[in-house]
């Protein structure tokens, strides 16, 4: 779920507070079939469900797979977001990632595919892979081959306290970027945090400076700057303007600077113990507000990010992206019978049931009951345009890049001037 930045940060410090090892990492993917002397092929998984439900949830997955399987054992590595990036970041590196790894698609999995790292899927899967929802396969198609299947979809939008809202006065969730400034205004009249922010680890922030990216010059003035190596466009600058706006009115919580998001006092945590009124957020939001604090209830709603007066984007174009599993080059056959497993509609009814999965099966749609979930289904039936992640959009250095800059204007450290200027750098560089 959420996450989205390919981290650059102290990879031996970060694998050493997750407790693994290069040890651990020099053991990953390599040219083993995984086999073993009774005829058992062991598969190593690693993915990023480390909060509940969907933790115990996918573990009991792996466990049905292998019943139905006697003759393969999945080795599960289950890693924070932040943290298993670094670690991806190192085995790329090292020219050795897992049988079935974790991928958002896009730029970082170009990247994996450019050095033969990554196993095409197009004639492997093409049975069962093209009943799934086309707008979930996107991300995982370079140069029209499959190299990842996806799990799940979504977006990013405002996941709101419709309690906290009501006693700030504010009748309904805003529609415009001014309209959202001054409901940040009326939260802070009552005493109540507008906003909760991971500011420690970066790409929550980046969201903002993406929509309004998406909003003030367009999705298409997004996908110019990255194809010219050139983001100092006005529209992108104003972006940062605005989101300076928003920072001059101090909306998030206390400490939010040194916020991780999943943690018990993160971002997630503050939103999901009636802490703050709003958060930035996917549609796996609910789940670890739940996870991570108690979590709202019917307290909780949702509301697309609103529409900046002027700006070329629309209220209706949306920024996210989705889960898939990619395998590393010459996987066994039974990492390819596991991911037909998991694209199953079996399988998607269960993750929709008990995660609040937005359903890339066809026929799980009918097991979504969670009207906040079904609301972001409706935005993104909707959608009139869609942009990927930025930091899984762009070339891995770019995307960190996005994340480092935005973080650093957040923050205060940068201007909007020099956040584009920072980004065309690196792009040039790149």
């Amino acid at each position: 779920m959420g996450d989205r930045a390919l981290s650059r940060r102290g990879f031996l410090a970060a694998s050493a507070a997750a407790g693994l090892g290069m040890t651990a990492l020099s053991g990953c993917g390599g040219d083993s079939d995984g086999g073993s002397s009774n005829g058992t092929t062991t598969i190593e998984w690693w993915n990023i469900s480390t909060t509940e439900p969907t933790k115990t949830v996918w573990a009991g997955l792996a466990k049905k797979f292998e019943a139905q399987n006697p003759k393969v054992k999945l080795k599960i590595t289950q890693l924070e977001n932040d943290a298993y990036k670094s670690k991806m970041t190192a085995l790329t590196a090292s020219g050795k990632l897992p049988d079935i790894f974790h991928t958002w698609g896009g730029g970082v999995l170009q990247q994996q595919v450019d050095a033969g790292l990554v196993e095409d899927l197009t004639d492997r899967t093409k049975p069962w892979a093209d009943g799934l929802l086309s707008v979930a396969k996107q991300p995982y198609l370079i140069d029209d081959k499959t190299y990842g299947i996806p799990f799940d979809i979504g977006m990013i939008g405002f996941w709101y306290n419709k309690a906290l809202f009501t006693q700030a006065g504010i009748g309904e969730p805003p529609t415009t970027w001014s309209g959202f400034l001054d409901a940040v205004r009326k939260l802070k009249a009552k005493n109540i945090t507008p906003i909760a922010l991971a500011g420690k680890e970066k790409w929550p922030g980046m969201y903002y400076w993406a929509y309004l990216a998406m909003r003030t010059a367009g999705i298409e003035e997004l996908k110019k700057a990255n194809d010219n190596k050139d983001f100092t466009a006005p529209g992108l600058v104003q972006a940062g303007q605005h989101l300076e706006d928003l920072v001059k009115l101090q909306p998030f919580q206390k400490g939010f600077l040194g916020a991780a998001y999943s943690t018990p006092t993160g971002q997630a945590a503050t939103m999901g113990n009636g802490k703050a009124a709003m958060e930035l957020m996917g549609q796996w939001a609910p789940v670890v507000e739940a996870d991570s604090g108690k979590g709202l209830g019917s307290d909780l709603g949702f509301f697309p990010f609103p529409a900046v007066e002027g700006g070329k984007g629309a209220l209706t174009e949306v920024f996210g992206g989705g889960g898939g599993h990619a395998l590393r080059k010459g996987a066994p056959q039974a990492a390819v019978d596991f991911l037909k497993f998991f694209a199953s509609e079996a399988t998607d009814l269960e993750l929709v049931k008990k995660t609040n999965t937005l359903p890339v099966v066809p026929g799980a749609e009918k097991a979504l009951s969670d009207p906040n979930t079904k609301a972001v289904q409706a935005q993104l039936k909707g959608a009139t345009g869609f942009q990927l992640y930025l930091d899984q959009a762009y070339d891995p250095a770019v995307g960190q890049e996005v994340n480092d800059s935005v973080a650093a204007l957040i923050a205060g450290s940068k201007s909007p001037e020099q956040v584009t200027q920072s980004i065309t750098k690196t792009a040039k560089e790149a």
